[in-house]
């Protein structure tokens, strides 16, 4: 018994070891104090993060599309889905503002055709009105939850990695506690479970 207790304690520590040596490498990732408060409909502007845990942290800029993001979250899929859907919003984003310019131009472009006097309700005027004003509705409803699905996505990555520190304490703790007699002295007897 004693040497099975002599081997298997070397063996833990060891395996602890690694497992607090890879969360301990990962770093937390934390956004600008603007960008934490920013709510799901506020302005569409790039997100700034850091990794770094000082008093004056340097933020980098997360891109347009939260592509500089991208390459600390791997491996941590609920994150990687976020990043996801917060570059498919963008993008719709960045196709309702095509819509809209080009609605407006449509319609100025029809204003400024006729040679003399000019028209402001023809047919092909009051559809690039109808289309520019349903490109300004979805825009609302695009950008209602574009901003949530960035800060979603570094929550998820930080939730990840402070659940990976947890684990590590939990495969540390023996999983039975118990008094054996060896000899005539009582000594403490500790046993893991292998997972």
């Amino acid at each position: 018994m004693r040497r099975l207790f002599a081997f298997s304690v070397p063996l833990l520590l060891a395996t602890g070891t690694a497992y607090a040596q890879q969360a301990a490498t990962a770093p937390l990732i934390q956004l600008s104090p603007e960008d934490k408060d920013r709510s799901g409909s506020g302005a569409q502007r790039n997100f700034y993060f850091t990794t770094q845990d000082s008093p004056k942290p340097e933020y980098t800029n997360a891109g347009f599309f939260g592509q500089r993001l991208r390459p600390y979250l791997t491996g941590n899929e609920e994150a990687l889905d976020n990043l996801n859907r917060y570059r498919r919003q963008k993008w719709l984003f960045l196709t309702e503002r095509l819509v809209f310019v080009s609605a407006v131009g449509v319609y100025g472009q029809q204003v400024l055709a006729g040679p003399g006097d000019q028209q402001y309700t023809s047919n092909p005027q009051k559809i690039a009105i109808g289309v520019a004003a349903f490109s300004l509705l979805s825009n609302v409803l695009i950008s209602q939850h574009t901003n949530d699905h960035f800060q979603r996505a570094v929550g998820a990555y930080n939730a990840g990695l402070s659940s990976a520190r947890v684990g590590l304490m939990q495969r540390l703790t023996p999983s039975a506690v118990g008094l054996a007699a060896v000899g005539k002295q009582p000594q403490l007897a500790l046993t893991w479970s292998l997972r």
